[in-house]
């Protein structure tokens, strides 16, 4: 397998670091040679927070062949980017199966769009997905992501959930349209939490959020979040799922900025807040990776 080293590439510029550069034969590529960036999103550090794979396509591809791609992967998402009109077309896949909304991935396709010099840095990213128009804009590094408010209603624990969550006393039980919504006593609880993911998979929802108020003067809150219906049993952080998390804890905390930490053996962090019916959700980003895909 030929290898190649560059050098690494942040929002910042060029590190003395190094990312290799793998080349890849897959099957049924709609293009002769193609690109595609491995960033690690919502940290500054390589090997933290969440990889997401970035490919920018001059056409449409195949589902198919996407899904394949994100297989080969085997990241908790891969994003496919189609330039358009009004910006870039945005689908996100896991391993198994394409969402209709993806944090990180849109965090690290925003990314590549800046450091590979599609947009320039003052530039917004527009990106138009199944869950309608998003929007990323580059201030200081981070990357600030605009997304819809999924909001969270309480509701009594399905029969499930006690077993899903090893018998804890829940302080909230509560559903958004895509997920299950937990808060538990402490931060302490959240990280030693082992869900059962063979019957958090049988439940009618896409995962399931746990949250406590952090331990860390800090942070405001912090979050796991698990999703074994699509293929990915702990998702290292979530952008997403602060949809839901952001207006919980600022009606619980009476704050409108938070700073979050999610606290997956990764661990990432995020700034939200709200505007209307729209979180904004803040992050930093690092590409690690490039390879061509070669067919």
């Amino acid at each position: 397998m030929p290898v190649a080293i560059a050098p690494l590439r942040t929002t910042f510029g060029y590190s003395p670091l190094t990312r290799t550069q793998l080349t890849m034969t897959l099957p049924s590529q709609p293009q002769p040679e193609l690109t595609i960036h491995q960033v690690d999103a919502f940290t500054d550090q390589p090997f933290c927070g969440n990889p997401a794979g970035v490919c920018v396509l001059a056409t449409p591809a195949e589902e198919t062949w996407m899904q394949t791609v994100a297989a080969e992967m085997n990241l908790s998402e891969t994003g496919f980017l189609v330039p358009i009109d009004d910006g870039y077309q945005l689908r996100w896949f896991t391993p198994t199966a394409e969402v209709d909304l993806c944090g990180h991935g849109t965090l690290a396709s925003a990314h590549v769009l800046w450091t590979e010099g599609y947009l320039a840095a003052d530039q917004t990213a527009r990106f138009q997905t199944k869950s309608g128009l998003l929007t990323a804009e580059l201030n200081t590094g981070w990357i600030t992501l605009n997304f819809p408010v999924k909001p969270v209603t309480a509701i009594a624990p399905p029969d499930a959930l006690p077993a899903v969550i090893q018998n804890l006393t829940p302080v909230f039980v509560g559903t958004s349209d895509t997920n299950y919504f937990v808060e538990l006593e402490t931060e302490a609880a959240v990280r030693s939490l082992q869900p059962d993911f063979t019957r958090l998979k049988t439940l009618p929802k896409q995962g399931l959020i746990v949250t406590s108020r952090a331990e860390a003067s800090q942070f405001d809150f912090v979050s796991r979040y698990f999703a074994p219906a699509i293929g990915i049993n702990e998702d290292p952080v979530t952008g997403s799922a602060h949809c839901s998390l952001t207006p919980y804890w600022q009606a619980k905390l009476g704050q409108q900025s938070l700073l979050a930490k999610q606290v997956s053996a990764r661990g990432g962090v995020l700034k939200v807040t709200t505007a209307g019916d729209r979180v904004l959700i803040s992050g930093q980003a690092v590409t690690v990776l490039q390879g061509v895909l070669v067919g």
